[in-house]
C-alpha cells in the first residue's frame, strides 16, 4: 500500500492564546504575514531586545517589535493573507497545521517560554 492509499487524519487542533507575544508566536509557528498579504517561512529569528529580525527562506529581512495585537500579530490569529510565496515554499502540512491552529482567549499555551531558550534547547 502507497502514501497515496493511505486516508490522512485531520489535522489535530492546536490552541493558544490570543494576546501572546509577537516573537513567542512567530518562534512557534514559523510563518509571517507581509504587508503584501504574502505569508514567508521563516528561517532565523534574531532578537535584538524589544526588537528583532526575522530572516524569511527566500531571503527577506523583516524588522519587528514585540508587540500583543501588531498588525501581523492579528493577521496571524485571524489567518488573513493574500497567497503563499512561492519562493519560500511553505509546505502543505504546515499550511494544514496552521490552518487547524485556534487562538482562544480562555484557553491554550500562553508560549511564556522565550524564543531563545527554544532556539538554546534545538542547539544541544
Amino acid at each position: 500500500m502507497n502514501s497515496k492509499e493511505k486516508t490522512s487524519k485531520p489535522a489535530k487542533k492546536r490552541y493558544y492564546r490570543k494576546r501572546v507575544r509577537i516573537f513567542n508566536l512567530i518562534g512557534k509557528i514559523k510563518l509571517w504575514p507581509s504587508r503584501t498579504g504574502q505569508l514567508h517561512g521563516i528561517r532565523n529569528i534574531e532578537i535584538l531586545g524589544e526588537t528583532a529580525r526575522l530572516t524569511t527562506h527566500c531571503n527577506e529581512e523583516f524588522i519587528i517589535s514585540n508587540s500583543l495585537n501588531s498588525r501581523a500579530g492579528r493577521w496571524l490569529r485571524n489567518k488573513w493573507f493574500v497567497n503563499v510565496c512561492p519562493k519560500c515554499k511553505v509546505p502543505d502540512w504546515k499550511l494544514e497545521k496552521y490552518s487547524s491552529t485556534l487562538f482562544k482567549r480562555h484557553q491554550g499555551s500562553m508560549l511564556t517560554k522565550n524564543v531563545e531558550s527554544q532556539a538554546n534547547e534545538k542547539n544541544k
